[in-house]
């Protein structure tokens, strides 16, 4: 019983190192994915997520997760986005990589952590804008709380995810583990990430993070 209890404490304790690593390399991305590597100034995505919340919606309860399975494309009806999704990973400073800024139609998610419609948090990161154009997540703090997020899986489910909330995070003292962490332990979650708050010009720079948080209703072949 003994050797059991130390047995599942150093799990425990390896579970929480891990779990301090990824928050840490998704920390310093969270302060990375806000930098603009070009001088056009874009709007300010995600000030109308700020600006006030909404009368509170009825939510539908969580659906049982999957099994999990690659993400092949993510569709959000509200803002007319169909993009593919691609396996992002860990650049050589811990923190997630972004689709190159010659992708901006494409969204990345990252592979190591949780599979969209799994139990736990999968993350998914697009750009705002480029040097001519909106990006494939330009509007993405326009989204409410009843919005529709639907991902296609490589092992052909159809998983649909409900908003239940939209935050705009600010770059400086960035809290990864509301951004990234579980809002309810045991459910599908599901992350959206861009870039968001009003663009320094001095910085070429935003100055948070919209984040937008869903979780699992259904899923269909």
């Amino acid at each position: 019983m003994a050797d059991t209890e130390r047995s599942s404490g150093a799990a425990r304790l390896l579970m929480g190192a891990a779990w301090a690593v990824l928050l840490l390399g998704l920390w310093l991305w969270g302060m990375k994915v806000t930098d603009v590597r070009h001088g056009v100034p874009a709007p300010a995505t995600g000030d109308l997520a700020a600006a006030g919340r909404p009368a509170p919606v009825h939510l539908p309860p969580a659906a049982r997760p999957l099994r999990g399975a690659v993400p092949q494309r993510i569709d959000i009806p509200d803002l007319g986005v169909q993009a593919p999704v691609v396996e992002s990973g860990l650049d050589a400073d811990g923190a997630i990589e972004a689709p190159p800024f010659d992708r901006a139609a494409v969204v990345g998610w990252y592979a190591g952590g949780a599979a969209p419609g799994a139990p736990g948090t999968a993350l998914m990161v697009g750009h705002v804008d480029t040097e001519t154009r909106p990006a494939v997540f330009h509007r993405l703090g326009t989204l409410r709380p009843g919005s529709t997020v639907r991902v296609v899986r490589a092992d052909g489910h159809v998983t649909e995810f409900t908003v239940e909330d939209v935050e705009v995070l600010p770059r400086d003292h960035f809290d990864a583990h509301r951004a990234y962490g579980p809002r309810r332990p045991g459910r599908a979650e599901l992350r959206l990430i861009t870039c968001g708050g009003t663009f320094d010009r001095a910085d070429r720079s935003y100055t948070a993070n919209v984040i937008v948080s869903a979780y699992l209703t259904g899923s269909r072949l």
